[in-house]
């Protein structure tokens, strides 16, 4: 098995950040004409319902259909030619699996997948049509990590974590670093957590380009290890999560990943999977965007009322204003049929 080399940010190294701003902006030319800059959508509707003024980044209009191409692309694309002719491997529930695969393919390389037999079929599907190599497992019984490196080692291959590595941290960051271009200063920017990569990145972009905000991750309620992980001081692990938001079902949160986001998270907000429904209807009737459950999570925390941001106080002489408000959209991978079912 061959490793992603790390380079001066990696966690050997205990006297720098994991990432920082020099090194998503490294990874936003790197994706410059490869990956796409993806829409920001604003609905008074919603500005209304949340008393802020929201701004929602859809990276389900990203290719593969979910922001893990960022950093997916960022690591596959450092990799020396010897390293793409022996091939990558990755472990996934879906998205970084489609992501891995279409860096391989973008690259010369090709790709092994370990995908869980419960993945969406849409998700297996579209990995399968970039032409990786799917190998499955249970989740609740396998352990998805080892089996990985175990397959990476056999065959030769480098593994390509989903985000347990600075490349892989520092891709996800470009979302909200292109969203904070796109909108100026936020007061907060709300962001799915799973294993934290999405956080981890876009909080190391936002934090440094805008002091003061605040970062609020959005977890299902089955499936709070983060929170239970900040509050312990340290990483957590707890049983497999069975909830609709796939791309979140994490057992625990990732080292590198936890000690970026207990730094820099101001809070975490829990969701039942009843609210992430009305958030995917929500968006569908509202916004006419599809939303798979993890893409809809940080949207269901701001429906519920869950984030209340006080006003923001005006200049000398002028009233407060509503917070400003940034919301990752993070994919849109479902199937029709499921996309039914959760609805219906």
């Amino acid at each position: 098995m061959t490793q992603i080399p790390t380079g001066p940010t990696g966690p050997g190294n205990t006297d720098v950040p994991v990432v920082t701003l020099d090194d998503v902006r490294d990874a936003a030319r790197r994706l410059t004409g490869v990956a796409h800059r993806t829409p920001v959508l604003r609905s008074r509707t919603l500005d209304a319902l949340a008393g802020a003024e929201v701004h929602l980044k859809c990276e389900n209009f990203q290719r593969v259909g979910a922001f893990k191409f960022r950093g997916a692309y960022n690591a596959v694309s450092r990799l020396s030619p010897e390293q793409l002719a022996r091939g990558v491997a990755a472990y996934s529930s879906g998205n970084h699996a489609q992501a891995v695969a279409l860096a391989a393919r973008e690259l010369g390389s090709h790709a092994v997948i370990v995908m869980p037999e419960d993945a969406p079929k849409s998700k297996t599907d579209a990995t399968a049509g970039y032409g990786a190599e799917i190998v499955r497992y249970d989740r609740y019984t396998g352990d998805r990590a080892a089996l990985g490196r175990q397959l990476a080692e056999e065959r030769g291959l480098t593994l390509i974590p989903p985000y347990e590595h600075p490349h892989i941290i520092a891709g996800q960051g470009t979302a909200a670093l292109e969203l904070i271009e796109e909108t100026g200063p936020l007061d907060a920017l709300l962001t799915p957590i799973g294993g934290g990569g999405l956080m981890a990145g876009s909080a190391t972009a936002a934090t440094a380009l805008v002091p003061g905000i605040r970062m609020i991750g959005v977890e299902p309620a089955a499936g709070d290890d983060t929170l239970r992980s900040l509050a312990a001081g340290h990483p957590v692990t707890i049983p497999v999560p069975r909830t609709i938001a796939d791309g979140q079902a994490i057992e625990t949160p990732g080292e590198l990943t936890f000690s970026v986001n207990r730094r820099l998270l101001d809070s975490v907000v829990l969701v039942s999977d009843d609210e992430i429904r009305a958030a995917m209807k929500w968006a569908f009737e509202r916004l006419k965007i599809v939303t798979e459950p993890s893409g809809a999570s940080a949207l269901a925390a701001l429906l519920t009322g869950r984030v209340d941001l006080p006003p923001v106080p005006g200049r000398p002489g002028h009233d407060p204003h509503p917070p400003r408000i940034g919301v990752i959209i993070s994919g849109g991978n479902v199937g029709l049929e499921r996309f039914l079912e959760l609805l219906g």
